[in-house]
Order: C-alpha cells, then structure tokens, then sequence
C-alpha cells in the first residue's frame, strides 16, 4: 500500500470520527474555534447535504456541552423543560423550525449570555421567514457556509474511514472511489461500510474489484 498524501489537521473527534480542516470549510471552524467570543447568540453554518456541518455542529455541541434540539419538535408551550437550564444549544435544519418558538429560543440565548448554534441548507436571508423580529435577529450573526468536499477532502475522508476500520487499502482505490460517489461524507461513510461488510462476507480483499461489484449491484439492483 503505497503512502497517502493526504494533509489535513484533525478536529476533536466524536461518535469515532475525526473532523478534517480544509478550505470549504475552514471558515466555520474559526468561529467554533472564537467561541465563546460570539458577536451574537445566534450562529448559522449553512450547506448542502453531506456538507459535514452537523458534524461540525456536534464538534461544538462537545466542546460547549450544548443541548440537542430537535427543529420539528420546537414548541413554544414546551420550550423552556425543552431547554432545562441549557446555556448552550444545538439545532439541526434549523430552516424547517416554527418561528415563535425559534424567536423565543434566539430570545433565551440572549438573557442568558448563552449562545445557539443552527444548521441550514441556506443562509438566514434566504428563509421564508415571517415574523420580522426573527429575522432581524438571525441576521444579526454570523451566517458561514460549508461547501461541499473537494476530490482532496473528501479522498482524506475515506482514507481515515477505511483505518478506522483497519482495512488495507491501494491509493488505487481511492482514485477509483472519488469520481463514483455522492461528493458528501454520508456516501463515503455508506461506501467504506458496504465495502466492509463485502470483504468479510465474501472473504475478499478490499479492493477496486470489489468497489466496481457493490456499484454495479446499487445501479442494477435486480441483476443477480
């Protein structure tokens, strides 16, 4: 196995995977690096899907021991047992979140010097949002965008899923890899696994051989 090249410095890992620093990304980590020194409660990091910003959400969530919440579960009657004494909060796909209990969430960070963490597909000025107060609040922040992995981070990625899971592997494969699949790190997390579970059913090598087997079967999925 010939020596990758890959170099990236690592974030705070959790739940076995670490968090790479590359320039689609970079900007975002700087802001989780300056917290606490938030200008604002609120903090929007925005991407497509497969961006890796809900791990870098659950990278803060570790470091700020913040509360989890869920956006569609937001309920203005039940917030504040939602929030216990929480100072620090996370939601996912914060875009789909009821707005009166959003606003009154944003609201809470505030009297507490706490701060609120949301992810998005978009930025805030791009929500279909109604209550004029939220908006301005939401605004009010730092709204970063995490883009896509390019071939150089999402190639780092599958090298470190693949020595998490101590499977020898050929810099071919990667090659191989990198064009085929979805560009986000929940393909490359499904790929590495089915590759795996491949490799111990089959008693093969993890190889491109067997990378070209699992595609042709996910495209053909009736062909025996």
């Amino acid at each position: 196995m010939r020596q990758f090249t890959f170099d990236f410095p690592h974030r705070p890992a959790f739940g076995g995977a670490d968090f790479l620093v590359a320039p689609s990304n970079a900007e975002a980590v700087g802001w989780i690096d300056r917290w606490p020194a938030w200008p604002s409660p609120a903090f929007v990091v925005c991407g497509p899907p497969g961006c890796g910003k809900s791990h870098l959400a659950q990278v803060w969530r570790a470091r700020s021991a913040a509360r989890e919440l869920e956006a569609a579960t937001l309920r203005l009657a039940e917030l504040l047992e939602q929030l216990g004494d929480a100072e620090a909060v996370v939601v996912d796909d914060a875009e789909g979140a009821a707005e009166q209990p959003l606003l009154h969430l944003v609201n809470i960070m505030a009297e507490r010097g706490g701060h609120l963490l949301l992810t998005a597909a978009s930025p805030p000025a791009g929500w279909a949002l109604r209550l004029a107060d939220l908006r301005s609040r939401l605004l009010a922040g730092p709204a970063v965008g995490v883009e896509a992995p390019d071939d150089a981070l999402l190639g780092a990625v599958l090298v470190k899923l693949f020595a998490d899971r101590q499977l020898r592997i050929s810099e071919d494969l990667i090659a191989y890899l990198l064009p085929r699949i979805e560009r986000s790190f929940a393909a490359a997390q499904a790929m590495v696994a089915a590759l795996d579970q491949a490799a111990l059913a089959d008693q093969r090598a993890v190889t491109v051989r067997l990378a070209r087997d699992i595609l042709s079967r996910e495209r053909n999925p009736d062909r025996d």
